[in-house]
């Protein structure tokens, strides 16, 4: 017969070690396919590799090598001025149509709201599929789009000169990063959208009613009361909009033909881990390349903290 005390004995045990019975599944699988492969990138990073079974120790070889490598530099460059770009066009559009969106008057705002934000599940692989074939020459639908809108335009404006129809966006090392840009902003757009609508809904009303008895009209109640009441939301996407900018892969990999494209106009960080580590098999120069971008991610982002105010709680 079990006594009272060690029925309450085995209470105790099962209410203080429940909780992590239930969340050890989580704690395994994270162990094994999180926690160990990014130890062993760290270690890796400190060896050259042909390939995961030949490793030769070389210290910070693989980091000094890093820093004179044109083709690392490259894509750096590439991927800064693709995050500079996309970042500046995403959240301007994701706000306005948010704001565009949030009108009452606006009909069927459900279904724009639903248009705006399916070309996000779609996936990166489907969105370069597609898009590699709208950049074709001669019979792509941004080149006769914009060949029809210029052509119009240089009717009445005759300094503008109509967009040939033969543009070709992804053979030509200047226009790969636009295009890659203008695919990325019909994909996120909408995405971020989401965020924003959530944020504007969350402002109080009653600010906007004192606002319009104070007599400010609808440019300054957006600058005095929907920024600051959304400032939080918005550097929440400022932040993780970055830290995806500089993961970019599928997008210029599909689009470009399993390649950099032209004069590595499309390569990218890890576009450029990816061909280190898994086309010419150096894994330990890959693990470095990816720590140091880890690294640099980290830091844009505390300094996007730091200007935004949101260490300080100025953002709340």
């Amino acid at each position: 017969m079990t006594s009272p005390a060690s029925g309450l004995s085995w209470f105790r045990l099962q209410h203080r070690y429940a909780p992590y019975l239930f969340v050890s599944p989580f704690l395994v699988l994270f162990a094994a396919f999180g926690l160990y492969p990014i130890l062993r990138s760290l270690i890796l990073a400190f060896y050259a590799t042909n390939g995961p079974r030949s490793e030769v120790y070389v210290g910070l070889a693989n980091f000094r090598f890093l820093l004179t490598d044109p083709d690392f530099h490259t894509a750096v460059r590439n991927t800064a001025l693709y995050a500079v770009l996309a970042v500046g066009t995403q959240l301007p559009t994701a706000l306005g149509l948010a704001l565009l969106l949030s009108q009452k008057w606006l009909r069927g705002r459900e279904w724009f709201r639903l248009a705006f934000f399916s070309p996000h599940l779609v996936g990166q692989v489907f969105v370069g599929v597609l898009f590699s074939v709208l950049f074709v020459p001669q019979y792509g639908l941004l080149n006769r789009a914009l060949h029809g809108v210029t052509s119009q335009l240089n009717a009445a404006i005759p300094a503008v000169q109509p967009v040939p129809l033969d543009t070709k966006w992804l053979s030509n090392p200047d226009l790969v990063m636009p295009a890659l840009v203008i695919t990325s902003l019909w994909m996120y757009a909408g995405f971020h959208m989401i965020y924003f609508l959530a944020a504007l809904q969350a402002v109080d009303r009653d600010l906007y009613e004192a606002a319009e008895v104070d007599g400010a009209n609808g440019w300054q109640q957006f600058l005095a009361v929907t920024l600051p009441g959304i400032k939080p939301v918005t550097i929440f996407i400022l932040v993780t909009s970055t830290i995806g900018s500089f993961q970019l892969f599928e997008l210029p990999y599909i689009m470009l033909g399993n390649s950099a494209g032209p004069n590595n106009a499309g390569l990218t960080v890890v576009m450029y881990l990816y061909n280190t580590g898994f086309v010419t098999g150096d894994l330990g120069y890959a693990s470095t390349v990816g720590w140091t971008l880890a690294l640099g991610v980290l830091a844009i982002s505390l300094v996007q903290m730091r200007l935004t105010g949101a260490w300080k709680g100025d953002a709340a």
